[in-house]
């Protein structure tokens, strides 16, 4: 059984395969771990995973620019509709569009779009640092306790169109999307992989998640 996870240059992929590996070990299990843009390892994997840090738009173009990268990640998604996980830029991607530096256009998995933080007097942009999320009753948030922190970096968040696709949220001061789902697919805004203890728990979900 295979986890892939996604390498398009996204500057965090060390972090996420260490934490995956160490989510990995924490359940004693046999999984493999594989950082890869190979379309057909990506198509032959089990579960799912892209990083992101950066620009919306530079990560969306990154993608692209390896054949057939982006078709496989919708393959897998779309038609298989294996499990798939998508971390900060990773889950914006999502969206139908985003406004970040223009307007771009998304991958469309999950209706919504990539919108600015509203501002206010004394909360700085973007959102660094750790903040309490709220979630839904699901697996993927499985012995982990209500009002959490998790590390966040992030000057848009994602605002759905339906409000079942919203599975956590956290305050900024407004209440902002910090997790979406839909069916086989799983978003989070914050970063897991920086959240210590909290965050391999989401990961250790992930690993056991099934539909």
């Amino acid at each position: 059984m295979k986890i892939a996870i996604v390498n398009y240059g996204s500057g965090n992929l060390h972090s996420v395969y260490k934490s995956f590996q160490k989510a990995n070990t924490n359940l004693n299990s046999s999984w493999c771990i594989e950082v890869t843009n190979d379309p057909k390892v990506i198509s032959e994997a089990d579960k799912l995973v892209l990083p992101g840090v950066g620009s919306y738009a530079d990560c969306k173009n990154s993608i692209q620019k390896i054949d057939g990268l982006f078709e496989s990640m919708e393959d897998f998604v779309l038609n298989k509709k294996k499990c798939f996980m998508g971390i900060c830029v990773g889950m914006q991607l999502l969206a139908d569009s985003s406004d970040e530096f223009g307007k771009h256009k998304g991958f469309g998995w999950v209706s919504g779009s990539i919108v600015k933080l509203p501002k206010y007097k004394s909360y700085k942009i973007p959102h660094m640092g750790w903040n309490e999320v709220e979630f839904n009753q699901h697996d993927l948030f499985n012995s982990v306790n209500q009002k959490t922190d998790f590390y966040f970096v992030h000057s848009f968040y994602f605002q759905t169109n339906q409000s079942n696709h919203v599975l956590a949220t956290t305050n900024y001061p407004d209440k902002i999307t910090a997790a979406v789902i839909k069916d086989n697919i799983f978003g989070t805004q914050f970063h897991p992989e920086k959240s210590h203890e909290n965050g391999i728990k989401i990961i250790e979900n992930f690993i056991n998640w099934s539909l």
